[in-house]
C-alpha cells in the first residue's frame, strides 16, 4: 500500500481473483471520487504495458488486472503485485475530465417508462421532479458490464435511491432507461432486467459495426435530456 505521492495520497489494497486476475481496490462504496481514481489507475496500468497483462478493467471501486497465468509470459503473482504498487506509488490523480460529455435524449413515462409513477411514489416527489432529478448533470460512466455496451452510471440524488424491482422482467426493450440504487442503466439490447424503467432513448447504445461499438465509455459524463414521443420516433427512425 502506498503512503505518499506527488500527485495524490491514495490508499489501495490488492487481492488475487483466481489464477489470472487480481483486483486493486480504491474504496468500498460507490462515489464519483473513487470511480475517478479507478479510471486514473486503469489508464496508468494500461500505459505501463506490463508483460503478460491481457486487459485492465475499471469498475465502481476496483480495477481488474487480467494476465496470463503461471508466469510464462510475465512475472509471477508476487512480482506482478510489486510492479503494480511501484506504478501506483508514483501517484494517482483522479481523472476529473477523462471522458466526453454526452447528452442522452430520453422519452419519459408512458409505454417507454412504465415504472416512472412507482419511482415517483417511492421518492415522494412528482413524476416531473423525477425527470428533473434524473436530468441533473454530472453522471459518471463508472463501467461497462452485464451486456455489451451496458453502462453503469451515476451517482443520482439520494431521492433516486430506489431498490430494484421485486420481480424482474423477462424482456426489457433495447434503449430502456432504468434506475436503481442512485444509478442509471441503459439497456443496449432486449434482455431480462430488474431495474425500474422510467423512459427510453432512441439512440443505439451498442453497434458491432461502429467504432467503438459501445456509445458510452468509462469516464464519460452523461446528461439526460427529456424529449417527447414525436421526437423519440423521429430520432429512432434516423438511427436505423
Amino acid at each position: 500500500m502506498n503512503d505518499t505521492s506527488t500527485r495524490a495520497t491514495v490508499a489501495w489494497r490488492i487481492q488475487p481473483q483466481g489464477d489470472r486476475c487480481l483486483l486493486v481496490y480504491f474504496g468500498d462504496g460507490i462515489d464519483i471520487h473513487t470511480g475517478r481514481l479507478c479510471l486514473a489507475a486503469a489508464r496508468l496500468l494500461r500505459e505501463a504495458r506490463l508483460p503478460g497483462v491481457t486487459d485492465v478493467v475499471p469498475s465502481f471501486v476496483a480495477v481488474a488486472v487480467h494476465y496470463r497465468p503461471d508466469g510464462r509470459d510475465g512475472p509471477r503473482y508476487a512480482q506482478r503485485v510489486e510492479q503494480i504498487e511501484q506504478i501506483l506509488a508514483r501517484g494517482v490523480a483522479p481523472d476529473a475530465l477523462a471522458g466526453r460529455e454526452v447528452e442522452i435524449p430520453v422519452c419519459y413515462g408512458g409505454d417507454h417508462g412504465p415504472d416512472l409513477e412507482d419511482v415517483a411514489r417511492h421518492a415522494g416527489v412528482s413524476t416531473q421532479e423525477v425527470v428533473a432529478l434524473h436530468g441533473q448533470p454530472g453522471n459518471l460512466v463508472f463501467m461497462l458490464g452485464f451486456a455489451p455496451g451496458a453502462a453503469y452510471l451515476g451517482v443520482h440524488d439520494e431521492r433516486l435511491n430506489i431498490p430494484r424491482r421485486a420481480s424482474p422482467r423477462t424482456a426489457v426493450p433495447a434503449g430502456s432507461v432504468a434506475v436503481a440504487n442512485r444509478q442509471s442503466m441503459i439497456y443496449p439490447s432486449q434482455s431480462p432486467g430488474g431495474w425500474n424503467i422510467i423512459g427510453a432513448t432512441p439512440l443505439v447504445m451498442f453497434d458491432p459495426a461502429r467504432q467503438p461499438a459501445a456509445l458510452l465509455q468509462p469516464g464519460d459524463r452523461v446528461r439526460f435530456v427529456p424529449i417527447d414521443a414525436d421526437e423519440f420516433r423521429r430520432q429512432r427512425e434516423a438511427a436505423r
